[in-house]
Order: C-alpha cells, then structure tokens, then sequence
C-alpha cells in the first residue's frame, strides 16, 4: 500500500462506519414498519409513528456510542493545545480506529515530538550559556526600567556578586542601592557615562577596571547592560614587559655608545702618553659625535616620558612648512590652508619631523616623500606620503605601540611619540599601505577657527 493510497482507505473507513450505522437503522425502520402494518392495516400514521417512537431511542443510543469516542477525542485536543501554549509538550493521544481522526492525530503527535526535541535543544543550549555566563570572569550585570523603579537589576552573574555584594543575589535590588556600598570610582565611572577605565582601591590593593556598556529593548522594555572586566593582572604584565623592552634597548644602546667612548678614550691617553697627538681632533671629534647621538638618544625618551600639555597657538602653516623643509626634504602635495592652525607649533613641527624621516628610512625616493594639508570638515586633515616599502599587517597593529621598532637601531619612539602629540591635541594617527606601494600617515586635529581659542 503506499502512502498515497492510504488516505483515502482510512477516509472510507469512516464513511463505512457512518453508512453502516445508517443503513442498520434503515432495515430496523423497515421491518418495524412492516411488522405493525400487518398488526395495524390501514393505519400507516400510525404505524409510521410506532416506528418512529420504537426506533428513537435506540439511534439515540447507537449515535451517541459512535459520537461519544470523538467528542472526547476533541476535548483531549484542546487539553493538549492548552498545554502546548503553556509550553508543555508531553502529551501524546491515541486513537484506535484506522480513519481520518488517526491520521489527525498522528499529525498531532509528530508535532508534540518536534517541539520536545526543540524544546529540550533550547534548554540544553540556554544551560550552556548560563553555565559560560556565570563561570566568565567579567562581572556582568543587566539592569531594566520599570514601571516606578528606575535601574532595577534583573540579571547578575557570579563575578558580579562577588564584586559589588561579597557573594549575595543581586536580582531585584536597585543599582543605585547596589553602588551606595561600592567603590566611589565605579560610581563615577558610571555617572561619566560611555565606556572607560577606572581605579578602585589605593596602593598595592589598586586595581583597574575597564567598564563597557549597552543598551538595548527587551519585551518593549529599555535594558542596559554594564560589563566589569578587571585588567590589573594584565596590564602590569604589559607593564613588566614593556619596562624590560625599554632597558633592552637603552641597554643596547648606551653599550653601543660607551664602549666605544672608552675604547677612544684609552687610545687618547696612550697617544697622550706617547707624545703623538697628531690623531687626539679626530679622536675627540669621534667622541664629541658619538656623545651628541647617546644625549639626542635620552632625549628623545625624556620628550616621550615628559612631554608637557600643548600650548595652542596660531601658526601659519607656510611658516611651519618652511622649518620643516630646512631639516628634511620634502614636498607639498596641494595648496596650504590659508588660515592659521591651533596648535602647540613646537609638538606638531616633531611630530611631522619624526614622520617625513621615517618615509625617507622607509625606502622611498626623497622626490616622493610628500606632505599633504586639507581642512575635511570641522577637522584638519596632515598626510605624510611615501613610495617605500609599506608595512605588514603585523607591523601596522604595532607600529603605534611605544619601544616597537622594526630596525635594528631604532629606538620605537618616532611614530608613538607622533601618536601622543596628536592625542595631547584631541585628535589622533592613522596608517595605512597605499595602493601602487607605500605608507600613508595620517594626523587628524580638531579644526579651530582663525580667533583666539576660548
């Protein structure tokens, strides 16, 4: 039998049922009628009602028999709609007969099956995540509006607890509750708003936190969500590990430096000693040379270290030009604004220094080197431009990072110090590889307008 024919068998099946039902109570009406017309001639009224009266209560009987089974069949169809709405999905139902309510309810069991394994696949994962959430180590709170209670938390994991309540639930506290019994600089963190780092605590018990949040409707309802995460183990890792790249290479340098120094030094006392001191100018010269490259060296680490807040004031860029091209060459691509930059003339003219050497270093021709200026909406807009050699993918995520260097005499401070000098401003440094070969540097700084800055 295939499936196609199939239901049209257990259609017909009903269909004999009923008919059969039907054609039994024909008979017995027949009989019935015959029987009292032998009893009762020339009476058919009352035969007819006889009958009628004999047979009612017996299709009364046989019809509820046959319709009691399916009247209860759909009461249990409503039980188990009721419980799916409710989101249970245990019950199945039987049907004995081979007609169309087997196939319905068939249909019905399927769909009860596929919903508990949905059911069971959502549970599963919904364990999984709250077992990831509640064993991550970033203090996770989600924080809900309601109606006459403003910042109630709805949602807290273990790290959260732990955190701002020694262990204790948190669900249904307000947050402003919460935060009167945590650290001051995570209730200023909070009230600053945004995303940002924080201090807690003074000393060897200070630690650093870094707070991310979001907001977002969930059932027509404004949530926010605020994320803890403590850095203080990884940033003194980063420290460490850029204190021992620092005297890696001051040490590297200082040996590269003082050893010849001394090495020159005895050799001007033994010529001294010996009477020829036809060679002591080019000796001295050496170490007069050899001391002014160690002194720019620790300079450049002391204007990192120490560099002060910018003092703006207007400098026309014509004159900043003009200095920059009496210590490296270069050229202009486009017209110079004609208004004068707010800027700090001294930090901007090393920044841009410190830039165009780097594009000569980098391989391309000096002819190629290029400076660019443009006003690009309320922002000022310095390009550095080079045909050399571009940079990796991995040089380009480092290349910003203070000591990364990728020669072997390079103190790593060029590009980093370009990168505080335009953060100092308020604004900030990008790189990026030109199409045909290259590097592009770009220095975006806030726009000021040709009056005295308020």
């Amino acid at each position: 039998m295939s499936e196609r024919q199939a239901p049209a068998r257990t259609r017909f099946s009903l269909v004999t049922r009923l008919s059969a039902l039907v054609g039994t109570l024909l008979v017995l009406a027949m009989l019935a009628a015959l029987g009292l017309d032998a009893l009762f001639p020339g009476r058919p009224l009352l035969v007819a009602g006889l009958c009628l009266l004999g047979l009612l209560p017996v299709a009364i009987i046989t019809l509820r028999a046959q319709v009691q089974p399916i009247l209860s069949l759909f009461r249990a169809l409503e039980g188990t709609v009721d419980s799916y709405r409710d989101g249970d999905f245990s019950f199945s139902l039987h049907w004995p007969h081979n007609d169309e309510l087997s196939d319905l309810i068939a249909a019905h069991n399927r769909l009860g099956a596929v919903l508990r394994e949905q059911r069971l696949g959502l549970a599963q994962r919904e364990l999984l995540l709250d077992s990831m959430v509640q064993n991550t180590p970033v203090a996770m709170l989600l924080v809900a509006d309601t109606v006459g209670h403003a910042g109630v938390i709805v949602y807290a994991n273990v790290a959260a607890r732990q955190l701002l309540a020694h262990g204790r639930k948190l669900e249904g506290h307000a947050l402003r509750a919460v935060l009167d019994e945590a650290a001051p600089a995570l209730r200023e963190a909070l009230a600053r708003g945004g995303d940002g780092l924080f201090s807690a605590g003074e000393g060897e018990n200070e630690e650093v936190y870094h707070l991310a949040r979001s907001t977002f409707n969930l059932n027509g309802r404004r949530h926010e969500l605020l994320l803890l995460r403590q850095l203080t183990a990884e940033l003194r890792r980063q420290e460490v590990q850029t204190w021992k790249k620092v005297i890696r290479v001051i040490s590297h340098e200082l040996n590269n430096s003082l050893a010849p120094l001394a090495s020159l030094a005895h050799s001007g006392a033994e010529l001294v000693r010996r009477g020829q001191v036809e060679r002591l100018p080019q000796i001295l010269s050496t170490i007069g040379e050899r001391t002014r490259h160690l002194e720019s060296f620790i300079l450049g680490y002391a204007c990192f270290a120490k560099l002060p807040t910018p003092r703006l004031e207007a400098c026309p860029w014509s004159e900043l030009v003009a200095r920059l091209a009496g210590q490296v060459d270069f050229s202009v691509e486009g017209e110079l604004p004609p208004d004068p930059a707010w800027v700090d003339a001294a930090q901007l003219e090393q920044a841009l220094l410190n830039l165009l050497k780097n594009a000569h270093e980098s391989g391309s021709r000096p002819d190629r080197v290029q400076l660019q200026v443009r006003r690009v909406q309320d922002q000022l807009r310095i390009d550095v431009l080079d045909r050399g050699s571009g940079m990796s993918e991995a040089v380009l995520t480092q290349a910003l990072v203070p000591f990364y260097s990728t020669k072997r005499s390079g103190t790593g401070l060029g590009l980093a110090l370009a990168r505080e000098i335009a953060e100092a401003h308020g604004g900030r440094i990008l790189l990026a590889n030109r199409d045909g070969g290259g590097l592009a540097v770009t220095l975006f700084l806030p726009g000021l307008p040709a009056a005295s800055p308020t």
